[in-house]
């Protein structure tokens, strides 16, 4: 039963969930207004306000099969300060209703803020909704999105781009930090930060803040067997996969895996995975509180005395000394320069 009161909410969001949608990023975004919009934790949407619409109102399937029911149709979307989308699995679903479709182009039309959330920012293109707009998408999507919208820039490398009335996550935990930064918008910085405290976040991240992973190779041209191999080493990295496996899985003999990659990227494929496997080790030791153990460990080295070589034949300097550089302000003295055009910059 939702609360009734007599003073109208200061942040009124209505979401439309789509087929297979992250359970999480929902969830994460209606957290953040439950706890925002009353006092304590009792969850009182009195500030805030939410509803889940849907054309037909019948439950929608999340990624991981729990279904959410929608508490309403698509109502007038001006009584909204913000409309959700929330994508989730990118691939074999089903096509957007048309009645979806012209209440989001209706949305827009009324000058409401549109938010993309996961996935849901590719759905915004295909609509036409971002035309002229910086679009963030997740790392992990980021060949995805060049694939089927080549003629546009995707940001991949930060949380959430707020372009004006278009707003994008890449998804994940920094759908805590967007809905925050739209609750201080329009409640006070105190509430947006009572929500994450609550949520046991120990600081919010704002839309400069970087996404905490590397992308896979940019440069690794148009062959997909080359791009799987590289989404397989990046799902992988804690017990890396052989490399006869890896060619394995995409039906290749490991000599013609090997003349591939050298096609490709101009490099062996254990040195891509190698590459890849460091490329975040730099990562943890500049943004992680992690022992250079631990973050050997978490990346498939046999010791920490491993990676430490292998780090300081890539930057020239140990871990320690990198780790110190970082921490005072000289990183860029000591970053190789090879990952420059790695990622892509808002």
């Amino acid at each position: 039963m939702r609360h009734s009161r007599a003073v109208q909410p200061k942040l009124k969001v209505g979401f439309v969930l789509l087929h297979n949608f992250t359970l999480t990023a929902f969830s994460t975004f209606v957290d953040v207004l439950r706890l925002a919009g009353d006092e304590g934790d009792r969850s009182r949407p009195i500030a805030c306000d939410w509803r889940v619409m849907s054309a037909n109102r019948m439950p929608v399937r999340s990624s991981c099969g729990i279904e959410v029911r929608p508490t309403s149709g698509l109502v007038d979307p001006s009584g909204f300060d913000y409309v959700v989308v929330v994508g989730g699995l990118l691939h074999d679903v089903p096509p957007l209703p048309p009645e979806t479709a012209a209440y989001l182009h209706r949305a827009a039309a009324a000058g409401v803020p549109l938010v993309g959330v996961c996935t849901a920012s590719f759905v915004l293109c295909r609509l036409g909704l971002m035309e002229h707009r910086k679009c963030c998408v997740s790392w992990y999507h980021y060949r995805d999105f060049l694939e089927e919208f080549p003629n546009l820039v995707p940001v991949a490398d930060l949380l959430f781009v707020i372009d004006g009335g278009r707003i994008t996550c890449s998804g994940g935990a920094g759908v805590a930090d967007l809905a925050a930064r739209l609750v201080a918008r329009h409640l006070g910085e105190a509430q947006a930060q009572k929500a994450l405290h609550i949520l046991l976040v120990d600081r919010p991240r704002d839309e400069a803040s970087p996404q905490p992973a590397p992308q896979p190779d940019a440069q690794a041209g148009q062959d997909r067997r080359v791009q799987r191999a590289l989404l397989m080493m990046e799902q992988n990295l804690a017990d890396p996969l052989t490399i006869p496996q890896i060619a394995s899985r995409l039906g290749l003999g490991a000599r013609q895996f090997e003349r591939l990659f050298h096609e490709q990227l101009g490099r062996s494929p254990y040195q891509a995975y190698l590459d890849l496997r460091l490329t975040h080790g730099q990562w943890m030791l500049k943004n992680t509180a992690n022992t250079t153990a631990q973050i050997a460990a978490d990346l498939g080295f046999v010791d920490s005395s491993h990676f430490s070589r292998a780090i300081k034949a890539r930057l020239g300097v140990t871990p320690a000394a990198f780790r110190k550089a970082c921490r005072a302000g000289v990183s860029e003295a000591v970053r190789p320069q090879e990952n420059a055009d790695r990622r892509v910059y808002g």
